[in-house]
């Protein structure tokens, strides 16, 4: 019995030996490639598996930026200047038109290295619209992380990177000069795209807010500029003309509110000695942070008040 149970370790080791020595067959060749496949099989079961897992895990934690991402942000950058400019876009229901401008005016502003961020004052109020008073909004929502403002239309994309979007310490900078507006070529026109520094919009009480509707609300500031003393400054060696903009406004689809209700057409050209951030009156309703392709933007939802006694056209009725 002791031969016995020493004879079978021995016995089967050389059973063993000749099938890995022996002749090679196409069967044994069949039954090693079966095998292999079936392990490939079980350990890429197993890896999906875990990073499947792993997957789950990863959504509950916060996103990491890309190397792309942190390359734009760029905030600790001192190649970037030590300015902020808070881009204040006058909005209601041209949702289009902002899909458009939120990524490309991120881009344009990273590439030219300026610090900015986006705020769209959106009004939901029942009033006609009224571009001056949510500029103004926006200038005292803005915050103290930013000392420049940038008013910009929504419908308006500057297509020459030499424009300037940088700090306009000598005084505000028309973006958007007449020579070069696609529109509007008056010599007296500061509309479209204008910078100011903080102190030199607190300078001019900010803007008038009896412009209910479309336009003349820009040509009523640009006498503000002057009563403050403030020279404005324009683009210089740009020769692209009318093409350095682009815009983006459909008059077909978004036609402008241009109606003069009761005393409005007079009044329209008078100046607003007292009025401004001094006698707005507003509500925000909310803030949203959002991003539309990467592109980060404040949303302030504000409902504006009005004074039925002292600018009735607010109202169409």
């Amino acid at each position: 019995m002791m031969y016995s149970s020493r004879r079978k370790p021995v016995l089967y080791f050389k059973e063993d030996r000749r099938f890995l020595t022996g002749k090679c067959t196409v069967y044994k060749l069949f039954g090693l490639c079966v095998a292999l496949v079936l392990g490939s099989l079980l350990w890429l079961q197993l890896s999906c598996s875990g990073d499947m897992n792993q997957v789950a895990v990863d959504t509950r934690l916060p996103r990491q930026p890309c190397p792309q991402e942190r390359q734009f942000s760029a905030v600790d950058d001192p190649s970037w200047g030590p300015h902020k400019m808070a881009v204040i876009v006058p909005f209601r229901e041209r949702f289009e038109e902002l899909l458009v401008f939120v990524p490309y005016m991120h881009t344009f502003l990273n590439k030219k290295k300026i610090r900015h961020r986006i705020l769209v004052v959106n009004q939901v109020d029942h009033y006609r619209f009224n571009r001056a008073s949510l500029i103004n909004v926006g200038f005292l929502e803005s915050g103290n992380d930013t000392d420049y403002i940038a008013m910009h239309d929504v419908d308006l994309l500057p297509l020459n990177e030499a424009l300037d979007y940088g700090f306009p310490e000598e005084g505000p900078f028309h973006v958007a000069s007449p020579e070069l507006h696609p529109l509007y070529h008056y010599k007296t026109y500061v509309g479209g795209i204008l910078l100011l520094t903080k102190e030199h919009y607190k300078m001019c009480n900010g803007m008038s807010n009896r412009f209910w509707g479309w336009g003349r609300e820009d040509d009523e500031f640009f006498r503000r500029l002057r009563t403050a003393g403030l020279q404005l400054f324009r683009p210089q060696g740009i020769e692209t003309g009318y093409k350095t903009f682009r815009h983006i406004h459909d008059p077909a689809w978004r036609k402008r509110d241009q109606k003069r209700i009761a005393a409005q057409k007079q009044e329209q050209f008078k100046v607003d000695p007292e009025g401004g951030l001094t006698n707005l009156r507003y509500k925000i309703e909310s803030r949203q942070e959002l991003t539309i392709s990467g592109a980060p933007l404040t949303v302030i939802n504000t409902a504006l008040e009005c004074d039925l006694n002292v600018t009735p056209w607010c109202q169409l009725s």
